[in-house]
């Protein structure tokens, strides 16, 4: 199932840069696996902010949570999930337009 899922960073004004850079470290790390994984499927940054959007790919609502809380600044995110469901026209799907 795919989601659309909005990211934002609320680090604090105040907080530690170097549990910042540690962090940052470990996220692009956990990013990267769940790359791999295929849980994320695409990414945008926001420009001027700390934030992203994607197209995450996980088997249910619940593994999708999973994902997401395993990243390191998830007691800091604020994240919006969309559930999407697959449309006739998608050029990209198989036997679309």
């Amino acid at each position: 199932m795919e989601f659309l899922v909005s990211i934002e960073v609320g680090w604090p004004a105040d907080g530690d840069p170097e549990e910042l850079a540690r962090l940052t470290a470990a996220e692009r790390a956990r990013g990267a696996e769940l790359g791999a994984a295929g849980t994320i499927r695409r990414m945008w940054r926001v420009p001027g902010r700390r934030a992203n959007w994607g197209i995450w790919e996980a088997e249910d609502a619940t593994a999708l949570h999973a994902a997401i809380g395993s990243l390191p600044f998830f007691p800091y995110l604020d994240v919006e999930v969309i559930p999407l469901a697959a449309h006739p026209n998608d050029p990209e799907r198989p036997g679309g337009r």
